[in-house]
Formats: C-alpha cells, sequence, structure tokens
C-alpha cells in the first residue's frame, strides 16, 4: 500500500526532501496541481506525513471521504480557479489556479485524490 497526497496539498515540497526512495513527484502542468506518490517505489515509511504543513498526506487506506474542514484551508484541484501564492521551504515561488478556500464545516471528499495518483502514474 502506498501513501496518497490528497488535495490539500500546495505544493510545499517538503515530503520530497525527506522520502527516502524519491518516490514523490510534482505535476507539472495545470492537469497535475499537486504531488504525487509513486505507489510502485513507496516503501511505506510515512517519513513524509509529518513534513507536510497541510496535513495532506494519508495512508491510502485512510484518506477521509468526508474531510471536515476548520475553515480556511485551501483545495488544489482540476477544475478550481481560485489564485494562490506563497514560497516554499527552499524560498521558491509557489504559484497555483487551482484551488478554493474551504468553509468552516465544510465536508468534502479526498478520495478522488487516490485515483488521481494512480492515474498520473499510468
Amino acid at each position: 500500500m502506498t501513501h496518497i497526497i490528497t488535495s490539500l496539498c500546495l505544493r510545499e515540497n517538503s515530503c520530497m526532501d525527506v522520502c527516502p526512495v524519491e518516490c514523490i513527484n510534482p505535476g507539472e502542468s495545470a492537469e497535475w496541481p499537486t504531488y504525487y506518490i509513486d505507489p510502485a517505489t513507496c516503501i511505506d515509511c510515512g517519513a513524509c506525513v509529518p513534513e507536510c504543513p497541510y496535513h495532506a498526506i494519508y495512508p491510502e487506506d485512510e484518506v477521509p471521504s468526508a474531510y471536515a474542514a476548520k475553515g480556511g484551508e485551501l483545495i488544489n484541484q482540476l477544475g478550481l480557479n481560485g489564485h494562490y501564492e506563497s514560497t516554499n521551504h527552499r524560498k521558491e515561488n509557489i504559484v497555483l489556479e487551482t484551488t478554493r478556500a474551504l468553509n468552516p464545516g465544510e465536508t468534502v471528499n479526498l478520495r478522488d485524490s487516490v485515483q488521481a495518483n494512480y492515474n498520473f502514474y499510468k
């Protein structure tokens, strides 16, 4: 089983730095807005999980189908058109045009990220 980076990912990329098998890859276009974990390479060590400041990484069987937002989190997925800018831990610019703010108590299905991850590696 692999870990999954969900649509809560805002491409901070510290997860890539700690992965001992280098199985985390960035999507390179608006079609692939987050990062993805290669299921054929992932050793399920979980080193990436505590590195994510957005709590976007879960073991595949624990990805929530009803994630309850606290409010203020951003979701990043194809089809959204919100603008987000920041810098990652390496001081590199992050610009996303595929985000939307979640409202307090809003429930979103993050399980779509599982299939997106597998589609990325087809």
